[in-house]
């Protein structure tokens, strides 16, 4: 095996490899988001099974076996809490996962994307806090921003004109930043400008703010941006909350049994 060097990271996902061994999406500031067996990771005097959680961020040595160095799956040398967070509350549990998600979905393996490793750890801390949904807008923009699909906000894409307070705009997958026709949530030429301002400025704190000036009709352009990037119609994380709110709004007062 190669040396292992430590890396920030956070898990996004796990599944079950054998009866004591997990495979890992890890997403890492260095690599990217890569694939990793833990070994032994499932016994229960594993001292990774307290450190290798949801939304905690790790310090993980990785490595590759010589005898595979092309394989995608590295190995888990090691791992171990890198640093305090606020914990997630119940009530921003699925929002951490749509993050997840997210990043699964719209990133490839191994490609390094650091800035948004850092949006995403500002985004968990965010979200701890939040009282709306601005911080999952902003990190969506960061996101499809650094992976190249965000067109311009200030700018006509067709036209390259600049927006104009009090117009209305629509984000299109096939066409960018357009006029909005009988759309009934649409962004105010300010509100796309402000965005497009607070996206090149890098401040996660003013991007939030933009976003909360701009929600619902931000929302839903972004929903529609994303669906048309992922194709499909709907995310797993989303379905999951749906289906726990129905079930909770059909019994709202289940008391003990």
């Amino acid at each position: 095996m190669s040396r292992a060097a430590a890396h920030p990271a956070y898990v996004l996902h796990q599944w079950d490899w054998s009866e004591t061994s997990l495979i890992l999406e890890l997403f890492t500031r260095e690599q990217g988001r890569v694939a990793v067996v833990a070994k032994g990771a499932k016994r229960p005097y594993s001292q990774l099974r307290a450190v290798l959680l949801p939304f905690q961020r790790v310090q993980v040595g990785l490595t590759r076996p010589k005898v595979d160095a092309a394989s995608d799956i590295l190995t888990l040398r090691s791992a171990e809490f890198g640093g305090q967070v606020a914990a997630l509350p119940a009530a921003q549990l699925f929002a951490g996962f749509y993050l997840n998600e997210l990043l699964m979905k719209l990133l490839a393996r191994q490609d390094p994307h650091p800035a948004l490793f850092d949006a995403y750890a500002d985004t968990l801390q965010a979200l701890a806090v939040a009282a709306d949904e601005s911080p999952l807008r902003a990190f969506e923009l960061r996101l499809l921003r650094e992976t190249g699909v965000l067109p311009e906000l200030h700018r006509v894409t067709a036209t390259q004109a600049e927006v104009r307070p009090g117009t209305r705009y629509v984000l299109r997958g096939e066409a960018g930043l357009v006029a909005a026709g009988d759309e009934g949530l649409a962004l105010d030429g300010a509100d796309c400008a402000a965005l497009q301002a607070a996206c090149d400025a890098g401040d996660p704190a003013a991007l939030r703010q933009a976003c909360a000036a701009a929600l619902p009709a931000l929302k839903s352009q972004l929903r529609s941006l994303l669906h048309y990037h992922l194709g499909s119609p709907q995310m797993r994380s989303r379905a999951a909350m749906l289906e726990v709110r129905r079930l909770l709004d059909a019994n709202p007062n289940p008391g003990p049994r």
